[in-house]
């Protein structure tokens, strides 16, 4: 079997065997297929796309590349939530702490952010002391311990996964629904979890700017995830305007532990009540969506949820008392506000462009071995629909340095469109319940 005859298979529009994707898989993990070839079939799957079959078999065999966590020892039901990412989009912490004081077991493989969008793992990284580099004795234990684990991806776990998602974000290949399907979900199921929500971002801040697209992309995830035995839901959810007020990584802990202490924003409050709701029905520990979002309302206003972050955070030897002492965050030295040219209303955010910005900041990267500043980041004062007048802050810049400080301002004011005509209401929040199709449950399992 030759690579260069798998790519060119591809290339035309020809379906691979599965024989042929494990080959192809493994022999680029073990370094016998180089990066040229493997951009060149990457490049071939953006174009050509894949089929269900092909889907399975790509995602079986990055999935089967490495170790798979066994938590059969831990009782109950393990129930993970993955966002496909976007701007602002923060709600992991806070619903792993929620989902975790409701009994649940929640093991947590997060990733890092590239580009615009920003990352899990990144903003654990924030917090002080920290610990995101678990082995698998360790990640167990934590799950055993405090039911949750907050983890980064390690060698073991799915190492072709990682070696070909950093592939991607070097050839401009991150966007494609397939090779997003197959990378989350084998990432998602070496880590033990039985059921999955699936939070599918979709608008500018997302890599799936349409509503078609980001649907499409929703029931690929779900129906790959039942026919390799897992139970699974997407959410497709507004990514048109910054989900909270905060961009920028530890600026984004800080907003995750006001919800947890009982404030913070209510569009990522209501998120994240919504996805523990649908973790709490496929865990099986509501007979409801509603009872599942009910029970999540009562951890958060009683307290429990926090008290199980405190907990994950001792386990994983992060400096508890940033939970109530905001300053031990990393924080950027200087602060700029950027103000509204017009009075009116706020009918617009560029939010790909704030995602943008916040990078220039330092707060992003463009590769994916590249360092990032945890401090920096934006603060919106502003969201669409919003009154605005001449001169009043849109946003505040958090920065340590002024090297980029004009250019990114530029970027902030440019991504709001103040608009003198009828108020605009936004998207709703959650656009979309995508669950498993009968023709997909009707093929079984593969």
């Amino acid at each position: 079997m030759q690579a260069v005859d798998i790519i060119r298979k591809k290339r035309g529009g020809n379906p691979l065997t599965a024989g042929e994707i494990h080959f192809f898989v493994g022999a680029y993990a073990a370094g016998e297929i180089s990066d040229a070839q493997a951009a060149a079939w990457l490049m071939a799957v953006v174009w050509r796309g894949m089929s269900r079959e092909e889907l399975i078999a790509l995602t079986e065999a990055m999935l089967r590349s490495g170790d798979i966590i066994d938590l059969s020892a831990l009782p109950g039901i393990k129930v993970d939530k993955q966002s496909t990412g976007g701007v602002g989009d923060k709600t992991s912490l806070v619903v792993a702490a929620v989902a975790a004081a409701g009994d649940l077991v929640v093991p947590m493989i997060c990733g890092r952010g590239w580009s615009y969008a920003g990352g899990t793992l990144d903003k654990l990284e924030s917090i002080p002391g920290f610990k995101t580099e678990l082995t698998i004795d360790e990640f167990r234990a934590a799950l055993a311990v405090c039911g949750c684990a907050l983890a980064g991806q390690s060698s073991i776990l799915a190492p072709a996964e990682k070696k070909l998602y950093a592939l991607r974000a070097a050839t401009g290949a991150i966007e494609s629904p397939w090779l997003i399907c197959a990378s989350l979900l084998s990432r998602k199921l070496a880590e033990g979890a039985d059921a999955l929500v699936l939070d599918v971002k979709c608008g500018a801040g997302g890599f799936m700017k349409r509503s078609e697209d980001a649907e499409c992309l929703a029931q690929l995830l779900v129906d790959t995830a039942g026919a390799m035995g897992k139970r699974a839901v997407a959410l497709v959810t507004d990514m048109d305007q910054p989900l909270g007020r905060a961009i920028g990584n530890a600026l984004e802990i800080a907003e995750c532990i006001d919800v947890l202490r009982g404030g913070g924003p209510p569009d990522l409050r209501m998120l994240s009540l919504e996805l523990c709701g649908w973790m709490f029905y496929l865990g099986e520990r509501t007979a409801s969506v509603e009872l599942g979002r009910e029970l999540a309302a009562e951890l958060l206003a009683g307290g429990s949820a926090l008290q199980k972050l405190r907990s994950i955070f001792y386990q994983q030897h992060g400096d508890e008392l940033a939970l109530f002492e905001r300053q031990r965050l990393p924080h950027a030295t200087f602060r700029e506000d950027v103000c509204s040219a017009l009075s009116g209303y706020v009918a617009g955010i560029d939010c790909e462009r704030l995602g943008t910005a916040c990078a220039l900041l330092g707060g992003g990267r463009q590769t994916m071995d590249e360092a990032i500043d945890p401090a920096v980041g934006l603060v919106l004062h502003k969201k669409i629909g919003d009154v605005v007048t001449e001169q009043e802050p849109l946003v505040t810049v958090h920065f340590n340095s002024s090297g980029r400080l004009e250019e990114v301002t530029a970027m902030v004011r440019a991504a709001f469109k103040v608009s003198n005509a009828a108020r605009y209401v936004p998207q709703p929040l959650v656009q979309k319940v995508i669950e498993r199709t009968a023709a997909s449950r009707g093929r079984g399992a593969s």
